[in-house]
């Protein structure tokens, strides 16, 4: 009786395997992609393409559109880019979002399922240097004493464009020079110390829409300005993602970057109520249309999907000791959806 049996399992067990051969291959391997999209970012309209994907729906738009069941989406506010990436590492976000040096960083420093490519640039624009102390004119008067507020300190793209300019002003053996003098603060913090005058903060490498209110309210003067530095419309901040998303989720990710590319697209046609979005979510004491005119205006900000600068970043961070591997071209930093654009 054990003998019978156990040949009606084994012919059991060949047919079973029989029917796996037969079986397409996308039917063996497939399997469920997540069922949410959980985003961390800071505060600044750089990343003003993020709200317009989030509150208009458009990742579970074209997840929908791919055939992939609801989504749901999650948006939380970090201080910095840094303190974006270490979520992301952790496993508890999807999508980062900061500037090109945390970005960077990564890419340096991960490999396997933790790998880190850039999703999509996010915007462009300059950071200004702006300070409430008369005695400032340029980067030659800050003093031992002095205290510049950056987002996070060494990696940023305030950071490196002061590292930057101090390599311009006092050789390459300098670039670090102003480094002891930074401070890691968020942005709307930092404003408000300026504007209040109540702390030892009296600078701040300030990105939009804080560098133009600070500007507006007479009390601070442009110390530098990145374009000194950076390519004009240079990208700014950046979304990027882990190989575990990308990877394993290649039909919600690819919904993700289409949901981008139409909220790009949103922001050229739709300007007006693009920065109705980014009030509800960031609150302004001045109207909506001081927030328009800055989202039409490409002096100040420009939103695209292509990269640009990103190579030349890279390689000063290389040079500078921050990134210990150097990319041969700026494809290398940015998952595949990128490298049909004209980037640099």
């Amino acid at each position: 009786m054990m003998r019978g049996y156990f040949r009606r399992g084994g012919m059991a067990a060949l047919l079973l395997a029989g029917l796996m051969l037969a079986s397409p291959p996308l039917a063996r391997n497939a399997r469920a992609e997540a069922s949410t999209v959980r985003i961390v970012m800071p505060y600044g309209l750089a990343y003003l393409p993020t709200y317009i994907a989030v509150d208009r729906g458009l990742i579970e738009k074209h997840a929908k559109a791919a055939g992939l069941a609801d989504i749901k989406v999650t948006l939380t506010h970090m201080a910095s880019g840094p303190a974006s990436s270490d979520v992301l590492l952790a496993g508890d976000a999807d999508l980062a979002m900061g500037g090109f040096g945390p970005a960077f960083i990564l890419w340096d420093k991960t490999r396997g399922a933790q790998k880190v490519r850039g999703v999509t640039p996010l915007s462009g624009g300059s950071i200004l240097l702006l300070t409430t102390d008369p005695r400032i004119r340029s980067i030659r008067d800050f003093g031992p004493d002095d205290r510049i507020a950056v987002s996070a300190i060494k990696v940023t793209a305030q950071a490196i464009a002061l590292q930057m300019a101090a390599a311009k002003e006092w050789g390459w053996d300098q670039r670090f020079r102003l480094d002891p003098l930074l401070v890691s603060m968020s942005n709307p913090d930092a404003m408000l110390m300026l504007m209040s005058g109540s702390g030892p903060v009296k600078t701040h490498a300030s990105i939009l829409p804080f560098s133009v209110e600070e500007m507006e309210s007479g009390k601070v003067h442009v110390v530098m300005n990145s374009d000194d530095f950076l390519e004009p419309g240079t990208s700014i901040a950046v979304m990027y993602a882990s190989a575990r998303f990308h990877d394993e989720n290649p039909k919600l990710y690819a919904a993700t970057a289409a949901a981008f590319e139409e909220a790009f697209e949103f922001i050229r046609q739709s300007p007006r109520e693009s920065a109705n979005i980014f009030v509800a979510r960031e609150p302004q004491k001045r109207d909506v249309s001081w927030i328009e005119a800055m989202i039409v205006d490409p002096k100040l900000i420009r939103y695209s999907s292509t990269p640009r600068g990103t190579k030349k970043h890279a390689d000063f961070m290389h040079a500078a000791g921050t990134l210990k591997n150097q990319p041969d071209s700026w494809k290398d930093l940015f998952w595949d959806n990128m490298w049909n654009k004209d980037g640099s």
